[in-house]
């Protein structure tokens, strides 16, 4: 049978994320000896924003069952409105590159996460292009070397972002939600640059949920990794690197308990890459996960 393994990628999403929950993760996963890939948000801070969302369906729901508040912080989510929006990249450039010098991967999670996760739909190639331009830019500046994988804000993504990872040479991407890795194929068009999916639910999509009362988060998240697969699990520096690091912490050891190897994704497409013609390619769609509100992208038939 084949070996169960579990990969974990970090997103990045605010100023205090970097500044608070970073250091909480990179701690952990020295001190448990696992590998992980950080994406971060390398420019504004713009979360503010994102009271847009007001008017999705099932936000409400959502943010009365996953202490918005409480986990992202007041200050948090007044940047880009009444607060100045904080550079991500220019305040923590050190503690970024503090990562890279642990022997972390790091990448592009996006340049600003608000305008990314809540725009890209509606922006010409054109300004598709030059956001992650500033993002690939910002990287550059901080990391002093090219990157080589992005992870979409709110698994966003579409022709042009794929298209600009394509002109990137990425090594690999992970913007969908899916069950295996493959290439993506959108309207007839086949990309290049290999997609690893979360393949795992998130943290914010499990919280306060009813059926899972009375379950231990780790019981949870351990009952949704698939044997003999490699599962991708997403988590967040605001979540599990803040609040929930304890629950993170118990889950990894958990999980290795039961036999569960922990890889890191750039392995993981540098192997799968070794032989391109057995990767499958599939349609990248937009469609829904379960606890999370709008659409996002999907892995298709």
């Amino acid at each position: 049978m084949a070996k169960t393994t579990l990969a974990i990628k970090v997103d990045v999403d605010t100023d205090r994320g970097t500044k608070k929950g970073v250091p909480n993760l990179l701690a952990l996963f020295r001190e448990l000896k696992v590998p992980a890939s950080f994406l971060f948000t390398l420019g504004p801070d713009t979360t503010g924003k994102a009271i847009k969302r007001v008017f999705r369906p099932g936000f409400f729901k959502k943010v009365k069952r996953t202490s918005v508040v409480s986990h992202y912080g007041i200050k948090t989510l007044m940047h880009g409105t009444l607060l100045p929006s904080p550079h991500i990249g220019r305040r923590h450039d050190t503690l970024m590159r503090s990562v890279q010098k642990a022997g972390f991967e790091v990448g592009i999670h996006c340049y600003d996460h608000i305008r990314w996760q809540d725009e890209l739909h509606t922006m010409t190639e054109d300004e598709v292009s030059e956001e992650f331009r500033k993002a690939k830019q910002e990287f550059l500046r901080v990391f002093r070397r090219p990157a080589r994988t992005a992870g979409a804000a709110g698994w966003q993504a579409n022709t042009y972002s794929l298209r600009a990872y394509d002109e990137a040479k990425l090594l690999y991407a992970s913007d969908a939600r899916g069950s295996y890795p493959f290439f993506p194929k959108i309207d007839g068009t086949l990309f290049k640059t290999l997609q690893i999916p979360t393949t795992m639910p998130t943290l914010d999509e499990i919280l306060g949920r009813d059926e899972y009362k009375g379950i231990a988060l780790e019981e949870a998240f351990l009952k949704a990794i698939q044997p003999g697969k490699l599962n991708v699990f997403t988590i967040h520096a605001e979540l599990e690197g803040m609040k929930f690091i304890p629950f993170l912490k118990k889950f990894i050891e958990q999980a290795q308990d039961q036999k569960v190897e922990i890889v890191s994704l750039p392995q993981v497409a540098t192997d799968l890459l070794k032989n391109k013609e057995k990767i499958p390619v599939c349609e990248l769609e937009l469609g829904f996960a379960d606890g999370r509100s709008g659409t996002l992208a999907v892995q298709g038939p």
